[in-house]
């Protein structure tokens, strides 16, 4: 059972305060009835209606992505840019992308259309850990990936402690390749935190969210997550283990 204005936040009528709005001015009905109380709870063989419009109960669905570069992670642009519903022509349902990659970044995410799903996987507060592999200009030393490491200062406030990896460099090219795992998602975080330690990011792609990867899938290629892998990021987002 759900909160009705959960019920219908989830289905796009409104935001949760709006919604709670309906229900308290009595727009809001449950099996023929007008329902005024907030704590009214339903299932989904409830009838619900709303100013009259029946409540059409959207199937949830959820895709894993591989994001190219060139696509934008929101369901529409004013520039007229692609973005990653384009990739998803097929899907039926309205589905949003789950947080955000950059343009020119590439890499895992998950599409849905269940949103309070999306909460758990992007706040901060649950951990989802997503790991990215940057390709940098510049070599930097071991005490500036230890300042990654520890958490790093950003005109919008310290970044939370980071894991950080080296994987190789070219001191030919002058460039190095590094991996950084994080649990935020603020705007170009990972770009942001390599320009503070002087070694600005020439490619980005993000390899992993949870134990999600790109496995099998070519640029551009989906795949709907399995019943079990919805459970496990519940879980992990709940919890702090895979289930």
């Amino acid at each position: 059972m759900e909160r009705l204005q959960k019920v219908l936040a989830q289905a796009g009528v409104a935001s949760r305060r709006k919604a709670e709005k309906l229900i308290v001015d009595g727009m809001v009905k449950v099996n023929g009835k007008v329902v005024t109380e907030l704590g009214t709870k339903v299932t989904r063989a409830d009838r619900v209606e709303v100013q009259g419009v029946e409540l059409v109960k959207e199937q949830f669905v959820y895709y894993l992505l591989y994001k190219p570069r060139g696509y934008i992670s929101t369901v529409s642009d004013e520039k007229g840019r692609k973005t990653v519903l384009d990739l998803l022509p097929m899907i039926e349902q309205r589905i949003f992308p789950v947080g955000r990659l950059d343009f020119d970044t590439s890499g895992i995410i998950i599409m849905t259309n269940d949103g309070d799903f999306s909460y758990l996987m992007t706040h901060p507060k649950f951990g989802i850990q997503k790991k990215y592999v940057a390709k940098v200009k510049g070599i930097p030393e071991r005490d500036a990936l230890k300042k990654l490491e520890r958490g790093i200062e950003l005109e919008d406030g310290m970044t939370a402690p980071a894991r950080v990896k080296m994987q190789s460099f070219d001191k030919k090219t002058g460039t190095a390749i590094i991996e950084i795992t994080i649990h935020e998602g603020r705007n170009r975080q990972v770009r942001r935190m390599f320009d503070a330690i002087g070694c600005p990011v020439q490619k980005l792609r993000r390899e992993s969210f949870a134990m999600l990867t790109t496995s099998g899938l070519n640029a551009g290629e989906a795949r709907e997550l399995t019943t079990h892998e919805v459970k496990q990021l519940r879980v992990l987002a709940e919890t702090g283990k895979i289930g």
